[in-house]
């Protein structure tokens, strides 16, 4: 299946129009989310010295900006939702870019580590590759991707008003490599659990 260019402007439209009109209950419903382990994976494979700059790809209403503003980092936060790019730039008081995810303009190694909590996976399959490789670029020589999505069988399509793509480990990881990137590693989420219970898919990747 190829999406056209409309298929694509549809996607977007519908799924950040559901994000900007749920904001509010959302950032209620994630305020207390424990995404320490998967800040923790990213910032122990960073080599560059503190403070690091990161990149919130993804950053939602801004929870993860200001745990990475409070451990010292300078963090610049993006979104394709209007209103929660507002709210993460009042909640936490960073750079925050109001950002389609498929019409990407991001300067060229800046980051020392890029934070994309679940949300790749709304990127359709076919635009992977795209987007993971301008996402390379706005990384500095030896920067880490951190990335945690809701895993699957390699099937795509629309939950409710969200358009999603959900990989397989073998799938994502050859995504990744294509892009440019070296797996440092990868975990499921939530810890603790058998793996039937662990719905995400997290993993660690340097840009060489």
């Amino acid at each position: 299946m190829t999406l056209k260019p409309e298929d694509l402007q549809q996607i977007t439209d519908t799924t950040v129009g559901h994000y900007n009109q749920v904001a509010d209950d959302f950032r209620e419903g994630t305020r207390d989310h424990d995404v320490s382990q998967n800040i923790e994976a990213l910032l122990r494979h960073i080599q560059a010295p503190a403070p690091v700059h990161v990149l919130d790809f993804g950053c939602g209403p801004g929870r993860d900006l200001r745990t990475f503003t409070r451990l010292g980092h300078i963090a610049v936060g993006l979104d394709g939702s209007e209103r929660f790019a507002t709210m993460a730039r009042q909640d936490s008081s960073c750079e925050v870019l109001h950002q389609n995810f498929l019409q990407l303009d991001l300067p060229a190694g800046r980051f020392d580590g890029i934070f994309a909590n679940a949300v790749l996976f709304h990127i359709p399959r076919q635009e992977l590759p795209r987007v993971l490789g301008q996402l390379h670029a706005t990384l500095k020589d030896g920067g880490v991707l951190f990335s945690s999505n809701p895993r699957g069988d390699n099937q795509e399509g629309w939950n409710g008003e969200r358009y999603a793509s959900y990989h397989d480990l073998a799938a994502w990881q050859a995504l990744l490599t294509q892009a440019g990137f070296v797996e440092l590693e990868h975990y499921y989420r939530p810890a603790g659990l058998p793996r039937d219970q662990q719905p995400w898919l997290a993993s660690v990747w340097r840009k060489v």
